[in-house]
């Protein structure tokens, strides 16, 4: 429980669930609302396996973004931890901001049910890459969609060319209650150096590997030491099988050091100093599907 900070009574806060399916654009769309870079982006569906908050703060307001895993019915328990961490979102939401793309059907929906749970809480549904289609069809899919949500403010917009993003947040901003900021003025999240050290890399590996070696991963930072001018951590790199660590070293080790320089230039870039990264691939045997294992890992 955050002990709330003392503030003008025309202060406004409040907690944003970003929601949808997986490779919609939610952590693209966090990232470009907040002017930084906390969540990790790839082509892949399922790089977001974690409910990230990140925080935005003005002078007479704070919205706490939360960006939550792409909404599936689970398989295996990981799929089902991160399908709590969406759920969770529910919980403390002032407004849920629903992203879809214009393709996308609201009957049978997968969130289509969640979100009708949703008593007296504002929803935004924004109308994603509309870059890729004409207006036509972004008009069709207002028309369909307002129809299932009578209640809902249908904006459509483009995160990766941020159309229509200001007025996005400006709506987002206005459906915020008055309330003493939660969090510090000075936080921009609440995860650790660590845990954005630890998705860096993975997001290395989303980019570097196919098939199902991303979803077999798993890194953990192991040691973490900051000083004046540089970082020095150690990470270990988990995976379900031994021909999957194989894979993941290469041939005498040169994809393992690929996925490690640029981890390192995108880390130097995040903390502003030189980073000395170690690298260790390590085997826990089907870990995506073991409770114990994935308390260890974070996912709780």
């Amino acid at each position: 429980m955050n002990t709330l900070i003392s503030s003008s009574p025309t202060h406004k806060a409040g907690f944003v669930s970003i929601i949808g399916k997986p490779n919609v654009g939610k952590s693209t769309l966090m990232n470009l609302l907040l002017g930084e870079r906390l969540s990790i982006v790839s082509p892949k569906a399922q790089t977001t396996r974690h409910r990230i908050m990140g925080i935005l703060n003005g002078e007479d307001y704070q919205i706490v973004y939360s960006d939550t895993p792409g909404i599936i019915t689970p398989v295996y328990e990981l799929q089902k931890k991160m399908m709590e961490f969406v759920n969770h979102t529910f919980e403390d939401a002032d407004l849920v901001l629903w992203l879809i793309t214009p393709e996308e059907k609201p009957e049978n929906h997968i969130a289509s049910e969640a979100v009708k749970t949703l008593l007296g809480v504002p929803l935004v549904i924004a109308i994603n890459k509309i870059d890729q289609c004409t207006a036509e069809e972004v008009e069709q899919c207002k028309t369909l969609w307002q129809q299932f949500f009578a209640e809902a403010i249908l904006m459509p917009i483009s995160a990766k060319e941020a159309k229509n993003t200001n007025s996005l947040f400006e709506l987002v901003l206005s459906k915020m209650p008055f309330h003493p900021p939660y969090f510090p003025k000075d936080e921009l999240t609440d995860r650790s150096e660590r845990f954005f050290a630890a998705e860096i890399i993975r997001e290395k590996i989303f980019f570097n590997y196919t098939q199902e070696i991303p979803y077999a991963t798993e890194v953990v930072i192991t040691d973490f030491k900051e000083e004046e001018n540089i970082v020095r951590m150690r990470a270990e790199i988990y995976v379900e099988r031994p021909s999957q660590k194989s894979i993941i070293i290469g041939k005498q080790g040169s994809a393992l050091k690929k996925v490690g320089t640029e981890a390192r230039l995108t880390l130097e870039d995040f903390f502003q100093k030189k980073v000395y990264l170690e690298q260790h691939v390590k085997v826990a045997q089907d870990w995506r599907k073991k409770t114990l294992l994935l308390k260890r890992f974070g996912y709780e």
